[in-house]
């Protein structure tokens, strides 16, 4: 009887790492930096703050569930396993919105700014070209991936700490505040703490990564400490970086405005290097959307294939494995497919989705961490009550204060989502008469 064929185990923590931060990509602090500003009224920094310590919280909640279940799925998993398996089936569809229109996102951005660099060549041209090269990157194998993003992190890296020294560089020279020491980017009493919220809430997008390789626990060596580790690197340096730039933005050029929040990084890096910085931004830019968009297709096809392998979506199709590049090929090509609606879809509509997405399985993925430590497993000593209650609890409160705080239009779009969701499940389970538990035989066994 022949063997199926199963994910290659390759990745250590630094591949991890470069993957999480590739598909985070550190750029894409220009990518939404129009939108963001608009979102936050200018006041990048303390939204990015505000984000960075609600994704904190919840970066810790991930850490704890990936040492307890290091398998494909992510909140998904999580969820099924500490709350329950219909709401692990929410929180998971509610996520694969998230995963599903990161590849959106990143198709979008490579044809707006190529279109802007090369006008005599339409946006849909790079959008398909680019959907092509994502999809046979990932065919081939995930160690290819995780060359191809220590390339694309190392790079974007370098360019924001070029930027920087430019931004440096003006700040001595008098421009701006005139000074590198400043509370200036971090109040203003002139712009309501709902807003800074409101523009948290949206920022959050910009962290996304470290939840996404909890998807390769199953290609990861030694998961249940390798993802956890990983896990805190992405976020304290995605942190470090989106601050730094903020920041120093902010003192040098404090009314800085922009015609197009699509292109308005590309203004900004005009002013602050003219077009030398320009020509470098583009090159790095092209460069972190690919990555971006080769780790998104990573991710959600892994996803899809943990849904697969459980039999919530059709075995056959979407837990597949190709025997020879041990990749969920048609899983990638569907993702590829699902790409294509970049086509007409705008950038601000797609990070509303994910947003929602993420930030649905953020609240829950914290209450896991309650209900599978506090509450199953009994932790509960004086150390352990903040480990597994108090910090966890905190993150969801937070996360589920700014999801609160999306539109009404993402809200209700989300709503919708979620509804479809659970008339598929409707019909799948033969209208709840059969568990989930029950849609595969036999128990899959966590270590």
């Amino acid at each position: 009887m022949r063997e199926h064929a199963t994910l290659a185990k390759t990745l250590t923590v630094p591949h991890v790492v470069f993957v999480g931060l590739a598909w985070m990509t550190p750029m894409i602090y220009f990518t939404v930096y129009g939108v963001a500003f608009e979102a936050s009224q200018g006041m990048l920094v303390a939204a990015y703050f505000v984000a960075f310590l609600a994704i904190f919280f919840t970066a810790y909640s991930y850490s704890q569930m990936a040492k307890a279940f290091p398998i494909a799925g992510s909140a998904y998993t999580y969820t099924k396993k500490a709350l329950s398996p219909l709401t692990g089936f929410v929180v998971g569809w509610a996520l694969l919105l998230d995963y599903l229109f990161s590849p959106i996102i990143a198709c979008l951005t490579f044809g707006i700014f190529l279109n802007v660099q090369f006008p005599s060549i339409p946006i849909y041209a790079w959008i398909i070209s680019l959907n092509i090269i994502l999809a046979f990157v990932n065919i081939i194998g995930i160690k290819s991936v995780a060359k191809v993003s220590g390339f694309s992190v190392i790079f974007q890296v370098i360019f924001i700490i070029f930027f920087c020294a430019f931004l440096i560089k003006d700040l001595v020279g008098g421009t701006g505040a005139g000074s590198l020491l400043s509370i200036q980017p971090f109040f203003n009493n002139e712009i309501p703490v709902s807003t800074i919220f409101a523009g948290a809430a949206l920022i959050c997008f910009c962290f996304l990564g470290f939840d996404a390789v909890t998807t390769m626990a199953e290609e990861t060596i030694n998961p249940s400490k390798t993802i956890p580790r990983a896990i805190f690197l992405i976020v304290c340096i995605a942190a470090v970086l989106y601050l730094t730039t903020s920041y120093f933005s902010k003192l040098a050029y404090p009314s800085f405005s922009f015609i197009d929040p699509d292109t308005a990084s590309m203004e900004l890096v005009k002013l602050v290097g003219g077009n030398l910085l320009s020509s470098l931004f583009i090159t790095v830019l092209i460069v972190a959307t690919f990555t971006q968009g080769v780790s998104s297709v990573t991710s959600v096809s892994r996803f899809l294939y943990a849904f697969g392998k459980e039999s919530v979506l059709p075995e056959k199709i979407f837990a597949y494995i190709h025997p020879r590049f041990q990749t969920p090929v048609i899983n990638i090509v569907f993702v590829s497919i699902i790409s294509l609606l970049a086509l007409v879809v705008n950038l601000d509509t797609a990070v509303m989705f994910v947003s929602f997405g993420a930030l649905t399985a953020f609240t829950f993925v914290n209450l896991s961490v309650i209900a599978h430590y506090y509450i199953k497993e009994k932790r509960r000593s004086f150390s352990q009550t903040f480990l597994y209650l108090i910090f966890p609890l905190i993150g969801a409160s937070f996360i589920g204060w700014l999801l609160t705080l999306l539109d009404g239009q993402t809200l209700l779009a989300g709503a919708v989502w979620i509804g479809f969701g659970l008339v598929y499940l409707f019909f799948r389970t033969n209208m709840f008469r059969i568990p989930l538990t029950d849609l595969k035989p036999g128990k899959v066994v966590y270590k």
